[in-house]
Parts: C-alpha cells; sequence; structure tokens
C-alpha cells in the first residue's frame, strides 16, 4: 500500500477523533503528540520500523492497543498514522523550511500564545527510542538547537531550568525557537542517519558443497551434514 497521499482535513478529524475516543486509552498520544512523535522518528539519527514505534502511540507502555471493531478499523488507523508520517517525512526531504510543528495556540492575557509542550513531550517520546543515539548533536556546535526541546519535551528538568520555562510567554518563544531549529536539525542528521533494515553477517564462512565437511568426518559436505538439501556454492562435477 502507498501512503504518499497527505491526509485531507476530514482525515485528519477522523484520526484525532478516535485518539481521542474511548476506543483508545487514556494514555494514547493526542495529534499534537504524535505529530511530534512522528517527527523524531522522521528526523533523527536512525531509521525505526513501524513495528517498533506504533505500539508507542497507544501508550508508553506499548501495550495499550484499541480493541478494534475489525480488521478494516485496524488497517484504515494503520493507514491514517503512516501517512501523517510520510506527510511529515516528505515535507523535510522537500521543503524542510515549511516545516510547521502541530503547535496549540491559547490565549493568555489577552494575546494568542503557542503552547508547545504536547508537541515537545512527542518529539522526547521519538528520541528516547533511541536515546543514546543523539549524542552527536548533543557534543555539537548544535547542541543549542536542541535545548529548547528538553526544555519543553523531558520528563524532567533541573529545578535551576523552571524558570525558563514557567511563563506562557517564555513558552511561546521557546516554540518559536524550536520552528525555526527544526530544519538544521534534519540536516545535521541527514548524511549521518542510519538505516533501519539490518544486514545479517556470517560468522563463518559458508561451506561449498564438495569442500570436506566441517563436522571433521572425512566426508564430503554434501554427502554429510549438507545431504538435507543445503544450496550449493559451486556446481557438482559431472
Amino acid at each position: 500500500m502507498q501512503y504518499d497521499q497527505p491526509l485531507s482535513d476530514k482525515e485528519f478529524d477522523e484520526l484525532d477523533q478516535f485518539l481521542l475516543s474511548d476506543r483508545s486509552s487514556d494514555d494514547a498520544m493526542t495529534m499534537d503528540t504524535l505529530h511530534g512523535f512522528l517527527t523524531a522518528i522522521a528526523i533523527g539519527p536512525e531509521a525505526i520500523m513501524p513495528t517498533e514505534w506504533l505500539p508507542k502511540v497507544w501508550g508508553e507502555d506499548g501495550a495499550s492497543e484499541p480493541t478494534w471493531k475489525n480488521k478494516k478499523e485496524a488497517d484504515r488507523i494503520f493507514e491514517l498514522i503512516m501517512r501523517f508520517m510520510n506527510e511529515v517525512a516528505v515535507t523535510f526531504e522537500v521543503a524542510p523550511k515549511e516545516f510547521e510543528p502541530l503547535f496549540v495556540e491559547h490565549e493568555h492575557e489577552g494575546q494568542t500564545l503557542i503552547d508547545a509542550e504536547a508537541w515537545c513531550w512527542g518529539f522526547w517520546e521519538g528520541l528516547e527510542l533511541r536515546p543514546g543515539s543523539w549524542d552527536a548533536i548533543d557534543s555539537s556546535d548544535l547542541a543549542p538547537l536542541m535545548r529548547p526541546l528538553y526544555l519543553l519535551g523531558a520528563d524532567e528538568i533541573e529545578e535551576s531550568e523552571l524558570k525558563e520555562v514557567d511563563d506562557p510567554v517564555k513558552g511561546h518563544k521557546l516554540a518559536l525557537e524550536i520552528e525555526a531549529n527544526l530544519p538544521a536539525i534534519y540536516k545535521f542528521w541527514l548524511p549521518l542517519r542510519k538505516s533501519g533494515v539490518q544486514t545479517i553477517k556470517r560468522e563463518e564462512p559458508k561451506v561449498g558443497r564438495n569442500d570436506d565437511c566441517p563436522c571433521g568426518s572425512g566426508k564430503k559436505f554434501k554427502k554429510c551434514c549438507g545431504a538435507d538439501g543445503a544450496p550449493a556454492d559451486a556446481p557438482e562435477p559431472a
């Protein structure tokens, strides 16, 4: 199945309503949290397979999958999430500076401010899937770009740092910094990004069917341990 079609407004609402419904657990991600989570996975240091990250959408313990009405419903929600993910990834590939985090707006003392905490919490959850692999950027010149994400997204910050997030206006400014910083974070990881598919290497060289059997019997491999039909490395002599 192809997931290259972005979500329509109706489909966005469909996924949003499902995440907020009684069908999902109380710990399930909301759309803004999910968007942050998918962003971290899309731009981070290592590709991560959906089989690993998808359970986290339904709760931190990864064991709170909804009770589906049927397979069709499960497939539909999976499709919407994957298209939501692909939309994030494609935006960074094509126009990273145009990426817009799904922040929440709220009114505060007559001002419309941005609240990025839920989005950043989701981003931090994505980061925590591979925490050690993010060390390279933390020890680089771009480390300051990660700080607003840490301040608003980490489960715990130092007591001395609380003054940086104790006011909605400060949170708003950090949110603007995050939006401005994301393209540079993506660019940092782009040449370093590792595939999520592992190549399995043989610990020992493959034994040809005409080689001596490694069991020490003195017989040819094809007449001994290879007699079960193992594929040959070389054609048998006529």
